[in-house]
């Protein structure tokens, strides 16, 4: 995660965070968990956690052998616990309740892969509960020895302490069941930066457990509303589409909790006799004719985001009017809801700097030339969501003495400053080999030996290809690769083959006198396509190199008669799922023989 993302998402949540390593170390803290702690940030880092503050009801360390946080840990696996005690920095003993959620993706604020987070909560209703539980236990001493002096009225006082005592047993199990909805919306929501993903998550964690239907409904610009997500009961989705697209603007009804949400009200809760009230604005009477069609009998609406950052609104529905809702659901569907807007802010803000740097990227690479009858195709496809751009690239363009040269590369590092790095290194090799008439891989070497001085690549892979010969024929691939996939060629009588020699070390090496990259050669049939891909076309999670390499030479032959322009985009479509590394791919397919009615 980036230090920005951090500083957006974590530093802003009011839940306190710790990001721990492997040890159960201290890595990172957010500013929540400093107040929580009661020591600061520095004073924490690289502490064992347990040993620090994890503490029994009675006060006393938790055995480490005893300790679910350490064996969620060890084990690399989700856990919670409800009834432990922090011991702060001034040593006050403090209830806690705690969530912990193994690392699988990539950096948090500099911390490698495989760390677990804490989420070590508390919550104001949790020191209300237990506040509460003190009084009811006092009571229930006081009614006790009322009872001993007034025996006469034993029975009933015993009726009522049992209703008590279920009614607030109920009580308690709700708020529990809340706390740990919040808990699970906040971890689902976090492993997400896209919408309609989060989105879909957050509908299957709300109905049917906390609503029967939900509506999430976003602003657009400053007046433009779209209902975005509809969830309902299971079996009722044919409707739902109904409800969804672009609805009249928000406007400045008096009345409509919708439209007061939007334009940066408070959450409103309504019962069947507020529901009675007749819109005052056309996006009122959608709304309102979405609550009927429901048979809404109990409505929460909040913002998404804080009061002043509105990203849209989250409507709740339930339809039993035994069942309405109340205070406490209103104050956890008005947090879910901030959650669930600096979620979609920090998601809307990702896919804008995404859609900015994929457009650097796509504009830094090269247009292909025309080199007579010979076919020439690319496709440049980022990674999936949740990641950056890369340092991937193809080039072609025609040497001065007229031969095609071609460049497949990938620059180490998966962000904007390895893409940076891959325009510089394609320039000063556009430069390098412009007039060179020699071996490529004494191109490559001067590239090597240059690369660390006038560029900022510290390392990177490549094939440097020439493919000589007249426009009719015949032809010779001549290449060298710097540690990068090989080639492959295919044939139209069905043959595949990896052009695998001409094989050197990565770009970055310096090998300087110590040796100099091998170049190797090939003839090429006329008809034939050679492929030069990055390595995100032939690797995904699971899987080794000799699985992806086997599975793109069978997509590839199974595509060999197809236009070049079809195979490109066919193979990047049948990539695994899971991939998650950009895809650079450059097709070159040469010409049959002209038959004498030919032009």
């Amino acid at each position: 995660m980036e230090p920005g993302l951090w500083q957006q998402v974590v530093e802003q949540l009011g839940t306190a965070m710790a990001v721990l390593d492997p040890a159960g170390r201290i890595v990172a803290v957010n500013p929540a968990a400093e107040r929580l702690l009661g020591r600061p940030a520095a004073a924490v880092y690289g502490r064992d956690l347990h040993d620090l503050c994890h503490r029994d009801p009675g006060g006393a360390l938790v055995p480490r052998e005893r300790c679910p946080l350490l064996r969620a840990l060890a084990e690399g696996r989700p856990a919670r616990g409800d009834d432990d005690r922090c011991l702060r920095g001034d040593g006050r003993l403090i209830p806690i309740s705690w969530s912990a959620t193994p690392l699988t993706g990539d950096d948090v604020s500099g911390v490698s892969p495989g760390m677990v987070v804490l989420l070590v909560e508390t919550v104001a209703d949790r020191g209300a509960r237990r506040e509460h539980a003190e009084r009811a236990e006092r009571a229930e001493r006081a009614e006790r020895a009322e009872l001993a002096e007034r025996t006469e009225r034993a029975e009933r006082a015993e009726r009522g302490e049992q209703a008590e005592r279920a009614a607030h047993t109920s009580a308690l199990e709700s708020l529990a069941e809340r706390l740990t909805l919040v808990a699970e919306i906040t971890d689902v929501l976090g492993q997400t930066l896209e919408v309609d993903e989060a989105l879909a998550r957050l509908g299957r964690l709300l109905v049917p457990r906390l609503a029967d239907w939900a509506a999430v409904d976003l602003r657009v610009g400053s007046r433009q509303v779209h209902r975005v997500a509809v969830t309902g009961p299971e079996g009722r989705d044919a409707g739902q589409e109904d409800w969804r697209g672009q609805l009249p603007p928000a406007g400045e009804a008096v009345h409509s909790p919708l439209v007061q949400v939007l334009n940066g009200g408070g959450p409103v809760l309504q019962d069947r006799a507020d529901l009675a009230a007749p819109p005052d604005s056309p996006l009122a009477t959608v709304h309102d004719a979405f609550l009927r069609a429901t048979g809404a009998a109990s409505v929460i609406t909040v913002p998404l985001g804080s009061r002043r950052q509105v990203t849209g609104a989250l409507t709740l529905v339930r339809t039993d009017a035994a069942r309405p809702f109340d205070t406490g659901d209103l104050e956890v569907v008005s947090d879910i809801g901030r959650r669930v807007g600096l979620v979609i802010d920090n998601a809307l803000r990702f896919g804008q700097q995404r859609a900015v740097a994929e457009a650097m990227q796509r504009n830094l690479l090269p247009p292909l030339p025309e080199h007579g009858r010979i076919q020439l195709a690319a496709r440049y496809q980022p990674a999936p969501a949740g990641s950056q751009v890369g340092g991937d690239w193809y080039d072609a363009f025609t040497l001065r003495d007229g031969t095609l040269a071609l460049v497949i590369g990938d620059v180490v590092g998966h962000d904007l400053t390895a893409a940076a790095g891959m325009a510089q290194l394609q320039g000063v090799l556009r430069s390098l080999a412009w007039d060179h008439i020699g071996p490529t891989g004494a191109v490559v070497d001067r590239l090597d030996d240059a690369m660390h001085a006038i560029t900022t690549v510290s390392m990177a892979t490549l094939v440097l290809a020439r493919v000589e010969g007249p426009d009719t024929g015949p032809w010779t691939l001549r290449w060298t690769s710097a540690g990068h996939p090989p080639p492959l060629l295919l044939t139209p009588d069905g043959n595949a083959q990896y052009l695998e020699a001409g094989q050197g070390l990565i770009l970055g090496t310096q090998l300087g006198g110590s040796g100099r990259r091998p170049s190797a050669a090939h003839a090429l049939s006329p008809g034939s396509t050679l492929l030069l891909y990055t390595d995100g076309l032939i690797e995904s999670p699971g899987s080794d190199l000799d699985t992806g390499l086997g599975r793109l030479r069978r997509h590839a032959l199974t595509l060999v008669h197809e236009p070049l322009d079809t195979l490109c985009d066919q193979l990047a479509a049948r990539m695994p799922l899971g991939s998650t590394d950009d895809i650079a791919l450059l097709a070159l397919r040469l010409p049959v023989p002209l038959t004498g009615t030919e032009v």
